[in-house]
């Protein structure tokens, strides 16, 4: 791929960056070198707030780069992150540049105090440089280390300089010893964001792929609701069969990762015969051969059958699960519609069942999902402007602060 082809992929991709205040604007300076990129700056007082903000910003962005692994993962694991991510790692240049600064301020770099990397990044970096790495103490990041661990950490050893990948472990420790935090290398960053970029344009192609869907149906009430749901839209085709057009991603999520169909069920207590045969294909000429050896195959299977035909002569046959009841919709599908995760609806969910169906304020609700005010607020406009959240009024809290406002959930 030439420069020129690259930078044409690339055109128009939002970067949501993620760290501390005095990382972000640094590395979103460097993102937005790359032409065709814009950056969301966003910043935390502490790396826990993190995956607050990705939930809370999801639908903005196309992907996101952290300043640090400890934000990711703590992204990662909270299932907040919905479009592609990466980190900035800070071995290697990062590191490096940092022993070079230590020299200068006239610590011993033989002797050390390390936390979030790796022993065997470290050590490789050290070999690089021609360091000693005997008297280095490390502790790799795990997904059960918190910044209290690594202050205790680096307070257990001898009063070696610290290295930190953490802002918080910085503001602990800078009274009591040498501490520098390191600071992502612009080189590091470079390398991170061609690492996103190239994941990104990679999920955008592959969920931008094209999906039909051949529906033999007698009864075509909910057919529309259905279509919907999958974010495509419906039309009549040949034989009294229905065509249903929609892309890979939305299909992937209501189906379970193309495991069960559940418009199979809900059609099928309407209707005693349900054929269903979708094709995935990377044009519509391809996707509508893959749908027809799809609906082929279903109506071999009887009488209520979907299939999923891809290509290089595979085929999938999608379970009939159990109708959701009236009034549920997909969460996957609503969590991508709204970029907020699969967990936080759940949440919000058991919150509805908890309130009778009552109106909640906005401070109920962030203690239930265990965020700040600001957070839920703009989830809750999120859902608002989805149709899934309505509100209600405002409620005084009594004091001179801001009115709490009502929401009733809709989802």
């Amino acid at each position: 791929m030439t420069e020129n082809s690259e930078r044409e992929a690339w055109v128009g991709i939002v970067i949501g960056v993620v760290g501390p205040h005095d990382l972000v604007d640094d590395v979103a300076a460097v993102c937005e070198e790359q032409p065709g990129v814009s950056t969301l700056r966003l910043d935390y007082d502490h790396e826990s707030q993190a995956p607050a903000i990705v939930e809370a910003h999801a639908s903005a962005v196309e992907g996101w780069l952290f300043t640090g692994i400890v934000p990711y993962m703590l992204s990662r694991d909270a299932e907040a992150l919905t479009r592609p991510a990466a980190f900035v790692d800070y071995s290697g240049a990062t590191l490096l540049s940092a022993l070079v600064r230590l020299q200068r301020q006239g610590q011993d770099v033989t002797r050390l105090s390390i936390d979030t990397l790796s022993a065997a990044d470290v050590n490789a970096t050290f070999d690089e440089a021609g360091l000693p790495t005997a008297d280095l103490r490390t502790l790799p990041y795990r997904p059960e280390m918190t910044s209290k661990k690594a202050v205790a950490f680096h307070r257990k050893g001898p009063a070696h300089a610290v290295i930190t990948c953490l802002s918080s472990v910085h503001e602990a420790l800078r009274d009591e010893r040498h501490v520098l935090r390191l600071v992502p290398s612009v080189h590091s960053v470079r390398v991170a964001l061609r690492q996103l970029m190239l994941t990104a344009e990679g999920q955008a192609q592959e969920d931008a792929q094209i999906a039909l869907g051949l529906i033999e149906v007698a009864n075509e009430e909910g057919l529309l609701r259905e279509a919907t749901a999958l974010g495509g839209t419906l039309a009549a085709f040949r034989g009294g069969t229905h065509l249903l057009v929609t892309t890979r991603g939305p299909l992937h999520d209501a189906t379970g990762g193309f495991t069960g169909l559940p418009m199979l069920a809900r059609l099928a207590a309407q209707n005693d015969l349900v054929r269903v045969g979708f094709g995935l294909g990377r044009s519509a000429a391809e996707a509508e051969s893959l749908a027809r050896r799809a609906l082929a195959r279903a109506r071999r299977i009887g009488e209520v059958a979907a299939v999923l035909s891809l290509r290089a002569d595979t085929d999938i046959v999608l379970e009939s699960v159990t109708s959701a009841p009236a009034g549920t919709q997909n969460l996957p599908v609503i969590a991508r519609r709204v970029g907020l995760s699969v967990s936080t609806l759940e949440k919000l969910l058991e919150a509805r069942a908890a309130a009778g169906d009552e109106p909640l304020t906005t401070r109920e609700i962030a203690d239930r999902l265990g965020v700040q005010q600001r957070t839920a607020r703009r989830m809750l406009h999120r859902l608002e402007l989805a149709g899934l959240a309505e509100r209600t009024g405002n409620l005084t809290s009594g004091s001179s602060g801001r009115p709490l406002t009502l929401y009733r959930l809709t989802i």
